[in-house]
């Protein structure tokens, strides 16, 4: 029996909902496989700052370092909760992570599955086809137009003096300036780039015409990062003679992954360029309650939905969580590969045959058409993955 420690930060709003149904998800694997799981639930986010003045218990980010084989979000962020420098209450939590683990690879799945329709002008439609839709976005996640919060962050979840940059005069403009540094560095560039051509080997090609293909977005026709982003990209790009390159600046991109989703395989951005691009793309998968997300750097992973916290939305038992039970797919993928365990590589694969069955039926919540709670869905994948657990583990 192999055990693992997981790390399960529930956060704010609908993060607590969502965080629920995974746990269902978690125990189920935890009854019937040969996977041992402990997880531990750490109280954090905006609305835990304002009822004990602190972003997550002490301690809390050197359990997630030094501990946790692995760790769950739910989301972060609550109405009025600032703190004493304006940031987001809960950033240490989640910007700490990504920042203080050094987690510089988002990766952020687009893909369609059979039975999603899409909501336009108010009403479902099937718009794109799924085996049409089936991408991956891996968005820089340490540095670029984030990284001055993101390095402050980091500070603040291991108790440093946030580090601010130096002051510096705009010529031209007068008054009030507020400005954000946007660095982007070659090692940085480098290692995000070689994860992207690095996952399109593990993959089948782009949906349209089977082509291994890696393409890197960007604004190289304007600034000078994404210059040096792009000719690192080239540069990678020679070690890897079988990928098909191609190129796309950010705008182009947009209206691109929208006409002709099934010319991309493998698509690789600096870190705001992705932030944005995977919101609109999570459209082409039936929208934000499907779209899962994984941080990961060299030792550490992070997996959380792509989605906000929604307080207005929290309780209400309304709230999709395949983004959340997706992620947890993502999580034992990732510990199937680093720990190259097979169960968990085998649990990651059911987790996702589950999803993609309730979606095919009348279990979906508003945001799909349908009327189910979040718990009714919830329970609804849980009893697909138990039947193949079963049969999987021989369990009876």
């Amino acid at each position: 029996m192999t055990s693992y420690t997981l790390a399960l930060l529930p956060g704010d709003g609908i993060g607590r909902d969502v965080m629920d149904e995974a746990k269902k998800v978690l125990q189920c694997v935890e009854d019937l496989t040969p996977l041992s799981l402990t997880l531990n639930e750490i109280p954090c986010g905006g609305k835990y700052y304002l009822e004990t003045g602190e972003e997550w218990p002490e301690g809390s980010f050197e359990f997630c370092r030094d501990e946790a084989d692995a760790i769950l979000l739910g989301a972060i962020g609550w109405p009025g909760a600032k703190t004493k420098d304006g940031d987001l209450a809960g950033g240490a939590v989640i910007l700490g992570l990504r920042s203080g683990l050094d987690l510089y690879a988002n990766v952020r799945p687009i893909k369609l599955y059979e039975g999603v329709r899409h909501k336009i002008h108010g009403e479902f439609t099937q718009v794109w086809k799924p085996g049409q839709v089936d991408m991956i976005i891996i968005r820089e996640n340490t540095q670029g137009l984030y990284h001055a919060l993101l390095r402050r962050s980091a500070d603040k979840a291991q108790g440093r003096v946030p580090w601010e940059p130096e002051d510096m005069e705009f010529p031209g403009l007068q008054g009030e300036v507020a400005w954000d540094p946007r660095p982007i560095s070659r090692a940085g560039s480098e290692r995000v780039i070689r994860f992207a051509f690095e996952a399109a080997q593990r993959r089948n090609g782009a949906p349209g015409d089977g082509n291994t293909r890696v393409t890197c977005v960007d604004k190289s026709n304007v600034t000078r990062g994404c210059q040096l982003f792009n000719r690192i990209y080239h540069e990678i790009a020679n070690d890897y003679p079988d990928t098909e390159t191609d190129h796309a600046f950010i705008d182009a991109f947009c209206m691109w992954a929208v006409r002709n989703p099934e010319w991309y395989d493998v698509v690789v951005t600096p870190n705001m360029f992705g932030d944005i691009s995977t919101d609109l793309a999570s459209v082409l998968q039936g929208g934000m309650g499907i779209a899962a997300s994984a941080n990961l750097g060299d030792k550490h992973g992070m997996f959380e939905p792509v989605h906000g916290s929604a307080p207005k939305y929290a309780g209400q038992n309304t709230t999709n969580p395949m983004a959340m039970i997706s992620s947890v797919s993502m999580m034992f993928d990732w510990l199937g590969e680093t720990k190259d365990d097979a169960d968990c590589r085998a649990v990651g694969d059911f987790i996702d045959r589950a999803v993609a069955e309730v979606l095919k039926g009348d279990t979906l919540t508003y945001d799909l058409g349908g009327s189910a709670g979040t718990t009714d869905v919830g329970d609804a994948v849980v009893a697909q993955l138990e039947k193949m657990l079963r049969e999987h583990f021989a369990v009876a």
